[in-house]
């Protein structure tokens, strides 16, 4: 079977990133591994890219061209960061299809890769070749008992959010071409399938999110129960669920072991006041720590030390997840289509969907239990690593990809 050559669409890719930076610059490695690749991106992307690939050689490059886009200043002037981003990408992927075409390049197929959802067109299917879609996700809606403890406004974002999807879902020509011009949708998760009504064998179903191998096999865990949360500050995440759920699972351990239980949240976002002020209120300072981002580099060596992955959000998706797991932590998660369809009772608890007070008792439970039994978390452990190895590794997630490439 001859190489193929994909050209693929990645507007994040930065390969000293996590989340969807980190997601794009390692699709475009795995298409590589078996084909040759046009990855198109967007200019700022430039340099990152250019000095990792100066700072870690590989022969895999020989195997990507990287083209850089972007609009004129006078059309994206008003973007600053994450505001304004779903537009701008709109905007940026309808004009890269009239880009492509001007450069005139021979390719077989095209693949709309990474800042990807379901309510979101695509226009590389205009391009006239067999069209890959994804990974593509669902968020669902955030249930409004976890939203309560914030300020309405997040409430009444995340519903007129819904709204527009409901919107697209429902009226959108754009979208409606995109399903049926696209030759294989990847879906991340359930809730992608029954929102765009897939049908056949035009669609699968497989996590997107995967990680490299950083684990070092610490040892080091022993003597103590280190707690660990990761993500933006923001009420999707769910860090009011993580601290208050080990603050009652401190309450449940005798004094003289308190020393020994520590939680550690890293992030940044909006609502690092109000957790520090839970926090304070419940003066567990001295077990409780919330570390700004960092490196990517020192949180792998914080993810080695740590016990368990705590992880109650609400997303359809959490790269972090597959971060916890290639480092053998037992992953507490709620009963969603997102963590939730990744996690199994083998390395793992998934926590049902309840009122506010019930879901943190549930939540301390499953701390309880992995803490009183060693059995038990070292049973989990060792499943939580063998659950990365099958399922959330990059190379698995090259090989689903090529195999669709394959079929089409």
């Amino acid at each position: 079977m001859r190489t193929k050559i994909i050209l693929a669409s990645c507007y994040a890719v930065n390969p000293f990133k996590g989340s969807e930076d980190a997601m794009g610059w390692n699709f475009i490695k795995q298409i590589a591994r078996f084909n040759k690749v046009f990855a198109v991106t967007r200019e700022n992307n430039r340099e990152a890219i250019e000095l990792y690939i100066q700072q870690n050689p590989d022969a895999i490059y020989n195997n990507i061209t990287f083209m850089y886009f972007d609009l004129p200043y006078w059309m994206r002037f008003w973007k600053k960061g994450s505001r304004g981003a779903m537009l701008y990408y709109y905007m940026w992927q309808k004009a890269i299809v009239a880009n492509i075409k001007s450069k005139k390049l021979y390719f077989d197929i095209v693949h709309n890769v990474n800042f990807h959802n379901d309510w979101t067109p695509s226009f590389l299917w205009k391009l006239e070749k067999p069209m890959v879609w994804g990974p593509v996700g669902h968020h669902p809606l955030i249930p409004s008992v976890y939203l309560k403890p914030y300020s309405v406004k997040y409430f009444i974002k995340d519903r007129i959010t819904w709204l527009v999807k409901n919107l697209f879902w429902n009226y959108s020509t754009a979208l409606k071409k995109t399903v049926s011009n696209t030759s294989h949708i990847w879906c991340m998760n359930t809730g992608v399938v029954e929102k765009l009504n897939l049908k056949g064998s035009s669609y699968s179903v497989f996590p997107s999110v995967a990680s490299e191998d950083f684990s070092q096999g610490s040892n080091d865990k022993e003597n103590h129960f280190h707690v660990i949360s990761v993500g933006r500050f923001v009420p999707l995440k769910g860090f009011d669920l993580s601290i208050r759920s080990f603050i009652t699972f401190l309450d449940s351990v005798s004094f003289s072991e308190r020393t020994n239980c520590k939680l550690t949240l890293v992030g940044s976002g909006p609502e690092r006041n109000f957790y520090e002020k839970i926090i304070k209120e419940h003066n567990v300072q001295e077990n409780v720590e919330i570390i700004e981002w960092i490196e990517r580099k020192e949180l792998m060596k914080l993810y080695d030390k740590a016990t368990v992955f705590l992880f109650p959000s609400h997303e359809g998706a959490g790269m972090v997840v597959a971060e916890a797991l290639s480092f053998g932590l037992p992953v507490i998660c709620l009963d969603n289509i997102g963590p939730g369809q990744y996690i199994t009772n083998e390395c793992g608890f998934v926590i049902p969907l309840s009122d506010y007070s019930s879901t943190i008792f549930n939540l301390k439970e499953a701390l309880n239990k992995l803490y009183l039994s060693n059995k038990l978390l070292l049973d989990m452990s060792t499943n939580a690593r063998k659950r990365y190895l099958e399922r959330f590794t990059w190379e698995s997630r090259g090989e689903h990809l090529n195999t669709i490439y394959n079929n089409l």
